[in-house]
């Protein structure tokens, strides 16, 4: 019989399914009665490696030779102990930099290395902080705008209290509830973004020095029924009445109306058409810098994204109309109070 022999090959290049099947090999070879060194010799690892095996299979059997989990352990050798990573990731939920005297204003590697530095008196690299960031589950993301102005108390108040009477004021008095908004829509692409095969950068057509820009003004009901108007030219409060009119007229009920503060909201001439109308519409105030209760304030946010317009280097494409009744998708619902 012709036994070929290896010669010894560094197992640490090897796969650990590599490793495993090696070992394999070497309790078929010890199991055929052949004696250790024959065994490394057929095989193809050291002597030394032969007798671990070996040994390791006399102990525990095949499972003593499962291929285990390479490197160190989770947590192993780290600069900060896992009671400091808890009571920091807190920190960075809970806080902001400006909070905790900090000169940054958002939450950034560098300030997370500077807190890390302050709290635990560890000095990492950048690098470190954004392995650790990316083990806590922590990613670079766009804030969410919100006014410095805005009280969330007074929110929350509107919320659980102004709202609700409204909308028991509206049933009993057999109105409909509106929520108004306005925006702005131009002849140039605002979306950023657009789909192209890879190594094509898409190109976005312009008119030359000739952007136009149109103001809507639209209204939303609980149920997603939605009237616009488009305005060719700047808003100010002749519009608005005169949207209120087209709203009223198109309405069979009485309107309830829920505005944003915006100024020409409470200007004279618009409180003296709505004290000339009292059965007809009556106009209910969002609090102060929080347009984003509003269904249409997260309507409007999709506009820029899903409506289009020709290109035309004249503002005569689209003219000034009142609103029909169209069929517009109802805003998301997660938007409503």
């Amino acid at each position: 019989m012709v036994r070929i022999f290896m010669n010894p090959e560094d197992a640490r290049r090897l796969s650990p399914a590599e490793q495993h099947e090696r070992r394999r090999q070497v309790i078929r070879a010890y199991k055929r009665k052949l004696n250790k060194r024959q065994v490394a010799r057929e095989v193809g690892v050291s002597y030394s490696a032969a007798c671990k095996i070996i040994d390791r299979y006399n102990a525990g059997g095949m499972a003593a030779l499962a291929p285990g989990k390479r490197g160190r352990r989770t947590g192993d050798k780290r600069a900060l102990t896992a009671e400091q990573e808890a009571t920091i990731r807190q920190t960075i939920c809970d806080k902001r930099p400006e909070q905790l005297k900090m000169e940054f204003a958002l939450w950034s590697r560098p300030a997370v290395r500077e807190l890390i530095e302050r709290e635990c008196q560890v000095t990492l690299h950048l690098r470190s902080v954004g392995k650790y960031l990316a083990r806590w589950g922590f990613s670079p993301q766009k804030p969410i705008k919100r006014a410095y102005e805005q009280s969330s108390a007074a929110v929350r108040t509107w919320l659980d209290d102004a709202y609700p009477a409204i909308a028991e004021r509206a049933t009993s008095e057999g109105a409909e509830i509106h929520w108004d908004d306005e925006t702005a829509l131009v002849n140039t692409d605002v979306r950023g973004r657009s789909y192209a095969p890879k190594g094509k950068t898409p190109v976005a057509v312009a008119v030359g020095g000739t952007r136009q820009k149109l103001s809507m003004l639209a209204s939303v009901t609980n149920q997603g029924k939605a009237r616009w108007m488009i305005i060719d030219g700047n808003f100010h409060h002749e519009r608005l009445i005169e949207f209120f009119e087209a709203l009223v007229a198109d309405t069979e009920r009485k309107v309830f109306l829920i505005l944003d503060n915006l100024g020409v909201h409470h200007c004279k001439p618009v409180k003296q058409w709505l004290a000339e109308h009292p059965d007809q519409m009556e106009v209910f105030y969002l609090p102060s810098y929080d347009r984003r209760k509003s269904p249409l304030g997260t309507a409007r946010n999709s506009i820029p994204g899903n409506a289009s317009m020709p290109i035309s280097n004249t503002s005569s494409a689209v003219k000034y109309r009142p609103a029909p009744r169209p069929n517009c998708a109802p805003p998301p619902r997660n938007a409503w109070p």
